[in-house]
């Protein structure tokens, strides 16, 4: 087949950008040239594709085939358009956000942070690249500790616990500063903005399965 090639590659573009999620931070610095990459493919996917019309207008549609291939160039380039982070929301099949911190630092850099109702934490930096670190938390009475910790591709670091505390700034989308320590001898810390704060779901779930617990004891 002529176009197998062209086929191929819009297949593998349209799974590599839907799978983005998974395999984004693990790039570190390789992450933008890897997003450049991805924008010089779509390009020239719609250059193709505006070849592939050409030819069918001057075949006078006699190939059926191109047909095919033109559906195909235009179904995964409009998905794209209207849905350029993929058309599954992966975050959230892993669980529900109880909270979410982001802060902007120097240069347009992005950390976001975000706590899953599975006591998960996932955190996000987008910094001239992508990288990401993982593991799970706790929370005993007003702090949050940070546990089983998965260094990202830079082997990063990351904090021990984190308290939350009335937002310095009079704004209305943030609820609060979590602030992030090293370790106990850590004064200054590591502030995050809060933009979701639904922590007491946690203390409602463990009531629950609490309930349910003595139930199936009686």
């Amino acid at each position: 087949m002529k176009n197998r090639g062209l086929i191929i590659t819009t297949i593998v573009f349209f799974l590599l950008v839907n799978t983005n999620y998974y395999w984004e931070g693990k790039l570190g610095l390789f992450a933008f040239p890897a997003f450049l990459l991805l924008v010089a493919v779509y390009l020239g996917l719609t250059i193709a594709l505006l070849r592939q019309l050409y030819l069918l207008i001057k075949e006078k549609f006699r190939q059926k085939k191109r047909l095919l291939v033109i559906g195909l160039l235009t179904t995964v380039l409009l998905l794209i358009y209207f849905k350029p982070l993929g058309l599954v929301d992966f975050d959230k099949l892993e669980g529900n956000d109880v909270l979410v911190a982001e802060r902007e630092g120097s240069a347009n850099c992005l950390t976001t942070l975000k706590l899953k109702d599975d006591f998960t934490f996932r955190e996000r930096i987008g910094c001239f690249g992508v990288s990401e670190i993982k593991g799970t938390f706790r929370v005993v009475e007003d702090t949050i500790y940070f546990d089983n910790v998965q260094p990202g591709r830079s082997g990063d670091h990351f904090y021990k616990f984190a308290v939350i505390k009335a937002a310095k700034f009079d704004n209305s989308k943030i609820l609060g500063d979590l602030i992030r320590y090293n370790d106990i001898t850590d004064t200054i810390g590591h502030e995050l903005w809060i933009t979701k704060n639904e922590l007491q779901k946690l203390n409602d779930k463990s009531r629950t399965g609490n309930r349910r617990g003595m139930l199936a004891d009686e």
